[in-house]
């Protein structure tokens, strides 16, 4: 029974692990994009915006959630 605790217990860090390493990889990808000039770093932080506000109110609308 110990074992199966143990083995439940590495679950979170592989998760943040996980995550982490997507995050880190996402970054390593877009970052060159910040550097060629201006405009493409406008547009990439414009489409990061966009596609979060896309997530957020579709997720609201999926889940019913009203600000009254």
């Amino acid at each position: 029974m110990q074992e199966f605790f143990e083995n439940v217990a590495r679950y979170p860090r592989y998760m943040i692990s996980l995550i982490l390493g997507i995050f880190i990889s996402v970054y390593e990808w877009i970052k060159p994009l910040f550097f060629k000039n201006k405009f493409t770093a406008t547009a990439t932080i414009g489409f990061l915006a966009g596609v979060f506000a896309f997530l957020y109110f579709t997720l609201r609308a999926m889940l019913g959630l009203s600000l009254v």
